[in-house]
């Protein structure tokens, strides 16, 4: 980590998952950077400090750094960090200090952006605010940098829209909507929100927010991206494109990014990512049936290999002489591919030997996923399911006269849960595309000729055993830090 020594590191999105374990790598492997400025979402100073030792030091995350600094550890945030309070939504990242940045413009050589709402199902204003605006907001800050190395920006392998054969790692295009009628265009999505935001002027918060959700939805729906979330990450790919100018930049793209791999220690993870609202429904008994292609490409990427790439990243651009936006896909699928048959039999073995505990006490006891290999064969099924289950409670009620209302909010919520992730993940259960990797075998090729220990920068996901990695790793990490 010799690379990073007396440099002065910009990381926008610290308190994110993945923006924790980049700091505490830093910290852990490269105490003599010279500054790490870190921006927080907060109104103040007295703010940003509460949140980042809440949100960030007292975590579990900084365990290895706590018993290698011990009482000193303070000290050496306090000597590298520089918490910048401020919102990358905002112009200028809400950045009020003055006298700060101007120091940061002169000082910062190496920005990282690792803001990112992946709410799937975020209102289109929030989601558009930090995915979208929010770049331009970064782009406008680097373009000020007198130093400036090199700026990296993570994004995420799914702002492709293609579903099938190899996503390429080439720079996201203005896309066509479904039916060919139209180019999704930045601005006029920011006027739509505007607009529909004025709509709903002195209406209730959450009918705001339902019609903000829904219309993220319906937008994503028209230009063929599959949620809200990859719709605005697309379009700050699209910001960056039309106005990075000269700007030494760089963009990861990671896949569905789980818990750490071995740094600082295997499991750790925070708040219940992609696959893991399966994985906790399906221990809970409650995933019983589900659609999806048996064979479908599930890529994964631990967390830690994210953050030690955009690390590799950083060091292999001196070596590089490209003007262009080099893209590095972040996955599995090219060298240690998964298929989601496989995924499910280790949560199946997982939970079978080791099951989940209800309320009661009682081990929970799960089955064999049924699956259903279409769309249309599990509505069929869902739906007549739901109203045979609802005339058979009808009649025991007219039978019986008992009140069955606790039961009928249980099968409710249930069939409302499941329904949800279906419509949340759908285009995730058929995907059948790989991620073209080359530019990252580039950077493992750059490693292994400059001598870098693989130890410190462990960037291969073909040294992963994933039925290990669930077994002993992933899913205990999950119950552990999550599910307590």
């Amino acid at each position: 980590m010799d690379f990073l020594e007396n440099k002065s590191i910009f990381v926008i999105g610290a308190i994110a998952f993945l923006g924790k374990i980049m700091v505490e790598k830093i910290l852990r492997t490269q105490p003599n950077v010279k500054k790490l400025y870190l921006l927080l979402r907060s109104v103040d100073e007295i703010t940003a400090t509460k949140r980042f030792y809440d949100e960030v030091v007292e975590k579990e995350l900084f365990r290895v750094l706590k018993e290698k600094w011990g009482e000193n550890l303070n000290t050496l945030i306090l000597e590298k960090i520089c918490l910048v309070p401020g919102d990358i939504s905002c112009p200028n990242m809400g950045l009020k200090d003055s006298k700060l940045l101007e120091e940061m413009k002169n000082e910062v050589e190496i920005i990282v952006n690792l803001a990112a709402n992946t709410n799937f199902d975020e209102r289109y204003d929030i989601a558009f605010g930090t995915n979208t605006l929010g770049v331009k907001h970064v782009i406008n800050f680097a373009k000020q940098c007198s130093k400036l190395e090199i700026i990296v920006h993570v994004s995420t392998g799914f702002v492709s829209n293609e579903r099938e054969g190899l996503i390429l790692e080439t720079p996201c295009k203005l896309e066509e909507s479904v039916d060919g009628t139209s180019k999704l265009d930045v601005e006029i999505e920011g006027k739509i929100i505007e607009e529909t935001l004025k709509e709903f002027t002195n209406r209730e918060e959450i009918i705001t927010t339902l019609a903000m959700k829904h219309l993220g939805q319906k937008r994503a729906k028209i230009y063929g991206y599959p949620n809200t979330y990859a719709l605005t990450k697309a379009m700050g790919e699209m910001v960056i494109n039309d106005q990075k100018g000269n700007l030494p930049l760089v963009i990861v793209r990671p896949t569905i990014v789980t818990s750490t791999y071995k740094e600082p220690f295997p499991g750790w993870i925070e708040g219940l990512r992609t696959i893991d609202g399966f994985i906790v429904g399906y221990g809970k008994g409650k995933l019983t049936r589900f659609p999806c292609d048996i064979n479908s490409v599930l890529d994964l990427i631990p967390a830690d290999m994210v953050i030690n790439s955009i690390m590799m990243v950083i060091v292999a651009h001196k070596f590089q002489e490209s003007s262009e936006t080099i893209i590095y896909h972040i996955g599995s699928s090219m060298r240690n591919c998964m298929r989601r048959i496989d995924f499910h039999r280790y949560i199946f073995q997982y939970f079978n030997e080791k099951p989940w505990i209800n309320e009661d006490g009682n081990a929970i006891k799960i089955k064999n996923l049924t699956f259903f290999h279409n769309m249309a064969s599990f509505n069929r099924y869902m739906t007549t399911h739901h109203l045979v289950f609802l005339k058979g409670l009808e009649f025991v009620n007219k039978a019986f006269c008992y009140a069955f209302q606790d039961m009928y909010d249980k099968f409710q919520r249930k069939f409302s849960w499941v329904m949800r992730q279906v419509e949340l993940y759908e285009s995730f259960l058929f995907f059948t595309a790989k991620f073209d990797d080359t530019n990252l075998e580039k950077l493992r090729i750059i490693a292994r000729d400059n001598g870098i220990n693989p130890n410190t920068l462990l960037l291969d996901p073909k040294d992963i055993n994933w039925e290990d990695y669930f077994h002993n790793i992933h899913i205990p990490g999950l119950i552990k830090h999550v599910i307590k």
